[in-house]
């Protein structure tokens, strides 16, 4: 029985004098999910940040439960599709059976904002989307009733470029605002949190969703004349310092609202930091961790994760226990009792882990992939790194991404809770976890797939080809995979 019911049943008594929307909300908490663009496990003081401050997520990150094995997907759109969907984005049935770079999930996939809609909640977006504009993948066919979004992010440049003009809308062809200029995009965080406390005023009589995507520190960078120059970090440290001071914000709303013991809220990001040399100081840190944004390393993949609810998440420890952005769709439908969407999805359902006290994680295997190759798989502690041409198996970005994920010429095994930096290769070694862990990767490619095409279990709502359509040339699977075995 899930927390929020016992809850209600305890309250029975009373009910007779309760409106019907004050019971609806009894049974269903409202759900706020924080997301960041960019931000790396580092840049958090709670997370091991020494010249960046953040006092309203570290104290979060105190009431709540703080997890330092939480999994997002490596880029942006990928990220957001698993987050909506629940699923691995190879498993995403996309617009025409294609596999795209940054996910285009078909409209007939079902979201998360779908699932609380239909199961009564009032659901908004603030902030970026990028998961598609046409043929119905906008966010308000997806799902969301309130909308107040860009359609991908903000630049992608270290600098705003000339003539470039990102648009506000509030439903597909309904814009709003622009960005145009630095000025612009230094009132973005404000402005996004500004609308995020108006949607909750406007839905505090129902029970709601709220997707906070917020743009930062994802280039190009702004921020607002409270905060710059303020932090030791720079610029990039003070778009995380008004960041924090905007989830401090929502939090203090809630409060204020009387929404705060019936309100989960979640943090996180959509992946690692951006470390290009083409912006310089202007990307984030990794921590402890090897790589950053597009790397099959755990600095692309890893993310701060914290996770509040006041009197039902558990609160005050820190865990380590594997969870990820696909493990949230589930959770929510059992924890506000609505309805699994029928597709098989990849997340499981982590009320009891995130509620019960020393709670173990129902996950104990994460997937990595890069573009439609399968780079990596962690079982509890061991991760088993594959041997790999340059690139992934990206042709949409080649130049960009062969300089992110490198050429490995041998398979390497890696103990993360002994090695976090991945730098001590354990494979002749431990040959019983190597052949453990390439079974299960050989598992999950043959339900979902690989470069060299689809398998059963990746989904398609369409006649026709289907991915790989018209893919570059695949180079041959490397032979240090077959021998790991």
């Amino acid at each position: 029985m899930k927390p929020i019911l016992i809850l209600s049943v305890c309250l029975l008594p009373m009910l007779g004098t309760l409106h019907a929307a004050d019971v609806q909300r009894l049974e269903k908490p409202n759900i706020v999910v924080i997301l960041a663009d960019d931000l790396g496990y580092g840049d958090l003081a709670c997370f091991g940040a020494k010249d960046i401050r953040t006092p309203y997520l570290d104290k979060m990150s105190v009431e709540g439960l703080k997890l330092t094995s939480f999994y997002a997907q490596p880029i942006c759109g990928p990220s957001r599709a698993a987050l909506m969907t629940g699923c691995y984005p190879l498993r995403i049935g996309e617009v025409n059976n294609g596999k795209n770079g940054h996910t285009l999930p078909h409209p007939k996939e079902v979201f998360m904002a779908e699932m609380l809609r239909d199961a009564g909640y009032r659901t908004g977006i603030v902030g970026k989307w990028h998961l598609g504009m046409s043929a119905g993948c906008d966010p308000i066919a997806q799902g969301f009733q309130h909308g107040y979004f860009t359609s991908a992010f903000n630049g992608a440049t270290r600098d705003i470029q000339p003539g470039a003009v990102v648009p506000f809308l509030r439903k597909p062809g309904e814009v709003v605002r622009t960005i145009k200029t630095q000025a612009d995009m230094d009132t973005l965080t404000a402005d996004c949190t500004r609308e995020a406390l108006e949607f909750i005023r406007s839905s505090k009589d129902n029970p709601f969703f709220l997707y906070l995507a917020y743009h930062m520190p994802h280039v190009p960078l702004g921020v607002s004349g409270k905060f710059r120059g303020k932090s030791a970090r720079g610029l990039y440290g003070d778009t995380i310092e008004e960041l924090d001071s905007a989830v401090g914000q929502v939090l203090a709303e809630l409060k204020k609202l009387a929404l705060d013991d019936n309100t989960l809220v979640v943090f996180t990001s959509d992946n690692g930091p951006w470390t290009d040399k083409q912006i310089g100081d202007h990307g984030g840190s990794p921590g402890p961790f090897r790589g950053a944004k597009m790397t099959t390393w755990e600095g692309g993949w890893r993310v701060p994760g914290i996770v509040r609810w006041p009197g039902k998440v558990r609160a005050g420890e820190t865990s380590d226990g594997i969870a990820a952005t696909i493990d949230l769709l589930p959770t929510f439908a059992a924890m506000s009792g609505s309805k699994l969407p029928e597709a098989k999805l990849d997340g499981m359902d982590l009320t009891d882990f995130l509620t019960k006290p020393n709670a173990p994680s129902p996950r104990e295997t994460f997937l990595y992939h890069n573009g439609s190759r399968l780079t990596a798989v962690r079982h509890k502690d061991w991760k088993l790194v594959f041997a790999r041409p340059a690139g992934g198996e990206m042709p949409y970005m080649p130049g960009f991404v062969t300089g992110h994920i490198e050429a490995l010429s041998e398979t390497a095994l890696y103990n993360l809770k002994t090695d976090p930096s991945e730098s001590k290769n354990l494979a002749t070694e431990r040959p019983a976890v190597m052949k453990l862990l390439t079974k299960l990767a050989d598992e999950s490619c043959a339900d979902l797939g690989d470069y060299t095409g689809p398998r059963s279990g990746a989904r398609f709502f369409e006649e026709g080809p289907r991915w790989p359509i018209a893919a570059e040339p695949k180079p041959e699977r490397p032979k240090k995979r077959q021998q790991a075995m």
